[in-house]
């Protein structure tokens, strides 16, 4: 068996039936058709057939969709045209009017949109609980619960769920479980491994990694995706040709990249966790996180992502100065998603001000002096120095 960086350049290469190195773009929405009229209507009906009808599949779509199961260790899995797409069609296919999900209080911040405001209006219950208390999952649990949906590390706040615990208990009651890997990539951990069902992507993010691009993934059973593929004929959120290449094509160096991204994280933590001016660094590899072992046992990397918080007498401080830090910031580009090879920060406060509510801000850990940060792969010397000037003189912030 090969290793992960040959399989991410060489995997699913029977869908490329050209004699091009590079995979082609298949910029079609439709195909020639076999005259048999039998084998037409088998292309028709079968699961995502690469060469019948674009919303059905795509070659690229499925090469695609083969490396991403390897990497998650799952029987198969499907592209959709965005994370969204992907976690709203997945969970889709597991519940309808009637049945209830345990979710954390801490997720992005359209998967709290679409449990919310879309999937209570169709009947289908929410509890949700600290993600740090794994007790708290199993109290939430009725007779009805037909999914337990995570997402570790969580956004934005970088808390961690116990993925073996959950794993167990799905196992145990027969509940699907389905977690949200955007955070971490399967570079750096495989919820597969610890007995997780379902796993989903915003392919948007580390997996495609150069931010052009917007697509999600779900892995899963050959079964359950076969259902998730039928819903996605209906709801018709299909990956693009083009789009679809462009993910194979940052596939490739997945491997090289989070491994430079995890290091400098790493390294721009260890630097910010020693500022005065900072309440708070929160980085799931620095010991002073405190899921800092569960960490250690889950997860390979500790990824690219920070969250720190500016210190102020008050939140209006805070804010004040978690501006200002972003006002002065050179090489951090203040821009929404994250994965990419260049390093970016957002204030959730502020992004997602008028998704959330302030208890709902409260329950996910979001602060008004808070900043995320994406790391990318340009050198650590010229991150850490964009901060260092960046922080200079924010305690004279009033």
């Amino acid at each position: 068996m090969v290793k992960l960086e040959t399989s991410l350049i060489h995997e699913g290469k029977q869908f490329n039936d050209s004699k091009a190195v590079v995979t082609p773009i298949f910029q079609t929405s439709t195909y020639l058709a076999d005259t048999d009229l039998a084998a037409y209507i088998s292309a028709a009906t079968a699961t995502k057939h690469p060469t019948f009808y674009h919303r059905h599949g795509n070659p690229t779509n499925s090469q695609v969709a083969e490396i991403i199961a390897g990497l998650e260790k799952t029987e198969d899995a499907l592209l959709l045209a965005t994370g969204m797409a992907a976690i709203s069609t997945a969970i889709l296919a597991i519940v309808q009017a009637g049945d209830h999900i345990v979710a954390q209080h801490a997720h992005y911040s359209g998967t709290t949109l679409f449990f919310k405001e879309f999937l209570v209006e169709y009947g289908i219950e929410l509890t949700q609980v600290d993600q740090k208390d794994n007790e708290a999952f199993e109290r939430a649990l009725q007779p009805n619960t037909k999914l337990i949906y995570v997402e570790t590390p969580s956004n934005p706040n970088l808390d961690l769920t116990d993925l073996a615990f959950i794993g167990q208990l799905g196992k145990r009651l027969g509940i699907t479980t389905m977690a949200d890997n955007t955070f971490a990539s399967p570079i750096n951990q495989t919820p597969h491994d610890f007995g997780i069902d379902v796993i989903v992507h915003s392919a948007t993010k580390y997996l495609g990694g150069h931010s052009d691009l917007t697509a999600g993934v779900v892995c899963g059973t050959a079964a359950y995706i076969e259902k998730v593929w039928r819903r996605s004929l209906v709801l018709g959120a299909s990956l693009s040709p083009f789009d679809s290449w462009l993910l194979l094509r940052g596939i490739k160096t997945l491997a090289l990249r989070v491994r430079q991204i995890n290091e400098n994280a790493l390294q721009l933590a260890r630097w910010l966790d020693t500022k005065e001016v900072l309440r708070n660094v929160a980085y799931i590899g620095l010991p002073t996180h405190k899921q800092y072992q569960l960490a250690k046992q889950q997860l390979r990397g500790f990824t690219g992502m920070i969250c720190l918080e500016l210190a102020g007498d008050n939140e209006d401080q805070a804010y004040r100065r978690a501006q200002a830090v972003l006002s002065k910031l050179q090489i951090f580009i203040n821009a929404a998603s994250l994965g990419g090879v260049e390093s970016l920060i957002v204030h959730p406060a502020s992004m997602w001000g008028t998704h959330h509510d302030a208890d709902q801000k409260k329950n996910s850990g979001i602060t008004k002096g808070m900043l995320r940060i994406s790391v990318g792969i340009e050198h650590i010397d010229d991150l850490i120095a964009d901060f260092e000037q960046a922080l200079s003189g924010i305690a004279s912030v009033e």
